[in-house]
């Protein structure tokens, strides 16, 4: 059986999938593919001037008519056209410009999420030099992010740009420090106490830095030597945080146990449950997360929706389960990030993810007729669409890879819905 077939605009009727051949500019619709749902949706495709249309036949609740059935007397009122016409017309000027502010709304996050990196680069740049300044920036650095995240209750999370080569480690201390930090404000901690975890994060895995590159970077098994070393970082972290009087002692024994796992199987010292505290328990959560979306070299990355699956599935007497039952919830079904199939027909990638409103994100669709530069936005929680299943990025279509360009490196970082 034919998944598809091209019909006559004359063919049509209510119960179609249509793809229309033309640019979305270039109708009303909000998107160019869509099921018909009334009789006067037929008359505006023909007003497009085009003699034929794709009907996706899966997609479709009734097959095009055939020839025969053809009623050329049968249509809606011209009034009842001109002002559908109208009305989408007005709909999709105002979910343009709501596209807009939501472009700017994510430039301006990513010009925020870029100064943090920038941060980033330069204080554990300082560390060894400069040990002091270094801690007071990384200070500077949580106390502003914690400010902007206790003074909003309408938190967006974005999609942010690929890392830059070779900047792994900024992105993922960065993003272990924002990912812990909301979660901790998710969970009713006080200040301090983000603050703490928001620190540890931030220089959790600097120990790596005194580890040689080539073996971090290793693409073949590491020797039993070569993993021991691995797993000193920790122990290599706090040694080099030492240097700096004003780094908090609670802060070093955090970053020393953020390997360690309730069973005792984690590394460096082996310690279990009844030895592990709160923060240290939350902050292995998002290490291990964020790891298993970006690991070293000899693993491949898991897109977010495996790697929360994979996190639930198989770390239930390693982590803390209330903490992990905390992330997924937090980051939802789809989290930025994410390649999704619609129930148009479509693809599309998650660009941000509202807290409170998880199984709505915002979402770029792919749509051939557009630029992909232009490329909408859609907030799902105004459409009436919906994300049909989660597909890794290698099974999209090759033009469909290249319009959407799915992360490799998925960062987060978050800004306020100023919608609301």
């Amino acid at each position: 059986m034919k998944k598809s077939c091209k019909v006559s605009v004359s063919q049509l009727q209510i119960g179609n999938f249509v793809r229309l051949p033309v640019s979305w500019k270039d109708h009303p619709f909000l998107f160019s593919s869509f099921l018909i749902k009334q009789s006067a949706q037929i008359e505006l495709i023909k007003n497009l001037g085009i003699q034929f249309v794709i009907v996706d036949l899966e997609r479709s609740d009734t097959p095009p008519l055939t020839a025969a059935a053809i009623n050329p007397l049968t249509q809606p009122a011209s009034a009842e056209i001109n002002q559908l016409k109208k009305d989408m017309d007005d709909y999709k000027a105002e979910q343009i410009e709501v596209q807009k502010k939501l472009r700017r709304d994510i430039h301006k996050t990513e010009q925020n999420f870029n100064r943090s990196i920038a941060m980033m680069r330069n204080l554990i740049a300082k560390l060894r030099s400069r040990p002091l300044n270094a801690v007071d920036d990384a200070k500077d650095l949580v106390n502003s992010i914690v400010d902007q995240l206790l003074t909003s209750d309408n938190l967006v999370l974005h999609l942010m740009s690929d890392a830059k080569q070779d900047e792994g480690i900024y992105y993922h201390s960065l993003n272990v420090s924002i990912l812990a930090m909301l979660l901790a404000k998710e969970f009713g901690w006080n200040r301090s106490e983000i603050e703490l975890i928001g620190l540890s994060a931030l220089f959790h895995d600097v120990g790596k830095l005194k580890i040689p590159s080539q073996i971090l970077k290793k693409t073949t098994a590491w020797t039993a030597p070569e993993l021991n070393f691995i797993k000193q970082h920790s122990l290599l972290s706090v040694e080099l945080l030492k240097l700096a009087e004003n780094f908090p002692q609670e802060a070093l024994r955090i970053i020393t146990q953020h390997h360690e796992f309730l069973d005792g199987s984690g590394y460096p010292k082996g310690l279990s449950e009844q030895e592990l505290d709160k923060v240290s328990q939350l902050l292995a959560v998002v290490n291990e997360y964020d790891s298993l979306c970006y690991p070293s070299n000899q693993s491949k990355p898991r897109m977010p929706y495996i790697a929360l699956g994979y996190l639930y599935k198989h770390y239930k007497t390693k982590l803390n389960q209330e903490y992990v039952g905390q992330i997924v919830k937090m980051l939802g079904i789809y989290p930025p990030g994410s390649v999704v199939e619609l129930s148009s027909g479509q693809y599309a990638m998650v660009m941000s993810v509202n807290l409170n409103k998880l199984l709505c994100p915002k979402i770029m669709v792919y749509d051939a007729m557009i630029p992909k530069d232009q490329a909408p936005i859609v907030d799902l929680e105004h459409e009436g669409i919906s994300i049909v299943r989660c597909l890794p990025p290698s099974a999209l279509p090759e033009k469909v890879h290249e319009y959407l360009n799915p992360r490799e490196r998925v960062s987060y970082y978050f800004g306020n819905d100023s919608r609301k």
